[in-house]
C-alpha cells in the first residue's frame, strides 16, 4: 500500500485557523491576560486570511482518491476563508468592551471563536459530504456555548434568556444535522458518491432514494441559514445571545450554511425545492420584520429575508453560485456594520433594546447614525449602500438570464417591501426625543439628559470604520469581488 501524499501548502489556511485556537489557549494559560488573548486571536485571524491568499484558488487539492479530493482549494474557498477570518477579528473587536467588564471569560470566549472560524474554513475547502458536514458542525458547535456564555456581576439581575436561546439553538441544530446526515446516507446508498465532484442525480430504480437524499440534505442545511419554514430558532436565539455573538450568528454562521448549500445544489437538481424555500423565506422574513419593535429581532428577520435572496440565486444551481456568493459577501459586510453600530450605541453587555431606544441616535452620534444608515441602505439595495444595490442587481440579472423571470419579480417585490422597515428605522435615528404632555424650552437639553451619548470603544470604532470602508470600496468597485470569485 502506497502512503498518500499530503500537500501541506494547500492545508495552510486550516493549519492557521486551528493553530489560532491553540495559540489562544496557550496565551490564556501562560499569560492569563486579556490583551494577550485578544492579540493571539487577532493575529491568528490575520494569518488565516494571509494563508488563504497565499494558497490561492488554483492549487491542486489534497487527501485525494483518484481524481477526487476531500480538500479542494478554489477561488470561492479562498474568499470564504478571508471573510471568515475577517468576521472573527471583527466580532472580537465588538466583544472587547463587554469582555473587559467580565461578562464572559475571555480565554474560553476567544477559543470558541477560533474553533468556529476553523469550521468555516473547512466548509469553504470541503471536497466531500463528510468533510462538509463536519465543517458545518465545527462552525456551529462553539456557538451553542457562546450564545449561553454569560457571567452576571454581583447584584445584577440574573436572566435565563441566554441559556434559553442556547438550548433552543442546540436542539434545532441537532435535528437539522440529523436530517442532513440522513440525506447524505440515502444519497450515498443510491449513487455511491461522497465526493462533491461525483455527486449526480439518481438514475434507475434508486432514483427516488437519491432524490429523497438530496431533499433531506437541502432541508438540513436550510436550517443553518434560517430558511422558512425552518427559521423559528433564529429570532429567539439572536435576541437571547450577547450582541457580538448574535453578529457572528447572523454573518459567519449564515455564510457557512450558504456555502454548504451551494456545494450541493450546484451539482444535483434541487431547483424546485430551493425555489420554494427562497420565495417563502424572503416573503415571510420581510412581512414579519415590518411588525418588529426590537432592534435585534428586526435584524434577525431582515437576515432571514436576505437569506431568501441568496436562496433565489441558488435555485439556479451551478449558474447561480457566483451570484449567491457575491451577495453573501456583500450581506455579511453590511450586517457587520449594522450590528457594530448597535453595539456602539448600547452599553457594554446590554441587549439590543427596543427601536424607541434609538430615537435621535443619529443626531447624538452622527458617525454611528451614518454607519447604521449605510448598512440599512445597503441591505435595502439603495444608495449610498451601493454594495447592496449591486448584490441585488447581480441576483436579479442571473435569474433573468437563466429564464427565471418570475423569481426575479418576487425578489424585486420583496425588495420594495423591505424598504418600509429599513426607511422607518433610519428615519427614527434622526427623530427628536418626545416628551408627551410636557412643554420643554430646550428639547436638545432634554434629549441629552434622557439619552446620553456613549463613548465608543476604540476596538468597536475600528471594526465599524474598517467594515464601512470595505462596504464603500465594494460598492464603487464590485468587480474586485467578482474577479476574486472566478
Amino acid at each position: 500500500m502506497t502512503a498518500q501524499t499530503v500537500d501541506h501548502v494547500s492545508l495552510l489556511p486550516l493549519y492557521a485557523a486551528a493553530g489560532t485556537a491553540v495559540l489562544v489557549l496557550l496565551a490564556d494559560l501562560l499569560f492569563s491576560s486579556r490583551p494577550a488573548i485578544f492579540t493571539a486571536l487577532a493575529a491568528g485571524g490575520v494569518a488565516t486570511a494571509v494563508s488563504a491568499i497565499v494558497v490561492g484558488g488554483s492549487r491542486a487539492g489534497t487527501f485525494c482518491a483518484g481524481t477526487s479530493c476531500s480538500w479542494v482549494p478554489s477561488p470561492l474557498a479562498m474568499v470564504a476563508a478571508v471573510v471568515f477570518a475577517g468576521l472573527t477579528v471583527g466580532v472580537l473587536g465588538l466583544s472587547v468592551p463587554s469582555l473587559r467588564i467580565g461578562t464572559a471569560p475571555a480565554g474560553e470566549y476567544c477559543f470558541l471563536l477560533a474553533c468556529s472560524m476553523t469550521g468555516g474554513v473547512v466548509v469553504g475547502y470541503a471536497g466531500d459530504l463528510i468533510t462538509l458536514i463536519v465543517g458545518v458542525e465545527t462552525l456551529t458547535l462553539p456557538l451553542y456555548l457562546l450564545v449561553g456564555l454569560r457571567r452576571f456581576a454581583p447584584g445584577e439581575k440574573i436572566s435565563t434568556a441566554s441559556a434559553s436561546a442556547s438550548v433552543t439553538f442546540f436542539l434545532i441544530s441537532v435535528v437539522s444535522t440529523a436530517i442532513a446526515l440522513l440525506g447524505a446516507a440515502l444519497n450515498y446508498a443510491a449513487t455511491g458518491a461522497l465526493h462533491l465532484d461525483r455527486l449526480i442525480d439518481g438514475t434507475g430504480p434508486f432514483a427516488p432514494v437519491a432524490d429523497a437524499g438530496v431533499a433531506l440534505l437541502v432541508i438540513g442545511l436550510a436550517f443553518k441559514v434560517a430558511a422558512v419554514p425552518l427559521h423559528a430558532w433564529a429570532p429567539a436565539t439572536y435576541e437571547g445571545a450577547p450582541l457580538p455573538v448574535a453578529t457572528y450568528l447572523s454573518t459567519a454562521s449564515k455564510l457557512g450554511g450558504v456555502l454548504a448549500l451551494a456545494a450541493i445544489v450546484s451539482r444535483v437538481d434541487a431547483t424546485a425545492l430551493t425555489g420554494v424555500l427562497a420565495v417563502l423565506t424572503m416573503t415571510v422574513g420581510n412581512l414579519v420584520a415590518l411588525r418588529q419593535s426590537r432592534m435585534v429581532r428586526l435584524l434577525a428577520w431582515s437576515s432571514i429575508a436576505q437569506a431568501g435572496y441568496i436562496l433565489a440565486a441558488l435555485a439556479l444551481g451551478e449558474a447561480g453560485v457566483a451570484a449567491a456568493a457575491a451577495y453573501s459577501v456583500f450581506f455579511v459586510v453590511l450586517e457587520l456594520i449594522a450590528f457594530g453600530a448597535v453595539v456602539a450605541l448600547r452599553a457594554p453587555g446590554a441587549d439590543g433594546g427596543s427601536l424607541t431606544a434609538y430615537r435621535g441616535a443619529g443626531r447624538r452620534s452622527p458617525w454611528l447614525g451614518a454607519a447604521l444608515v449605510l448598512a440599512f441602505a445597503g441591505l435595502a439595495g439603495l444608495p449610498p449602500g451601493l454594495a447592496g444595490l449591486f448584490a441585488k442587481v447581480t441576483v436579479v440579472d442571473a435569474l433573468i438570464d437563466n429564464g427565471h423571470g418570475w423569481l426575479a419579480g418576487v425578489v424585486a417585490l420583496n425588495a420594495v417591501i423591505g424598504l418600509a422597515y429599513y426607511v422607518r428605522v433610519s428615519a427614527l435615528l434622526y427623530t427628536k426625543a418626545e416628551a408627551p404632555g410636557i412643554s420643554v424650552a430646550d428639547p436638545a437639553l432634554l434629549e441629552a439628559a434622557t439619552h446620553p451619548r456613549r463613548p465608543v470603544s476604540r476596538s468597536v470604532g475600528f471594526v465599524l470604520a474598517a467594515a464601512s470602508l470595505v462596504a464603500v470600496g465594494l460598492g464603487f468597485a464590485p468587480q474586485l469581488l467578482f474577479d476574486a470569485l472566478t
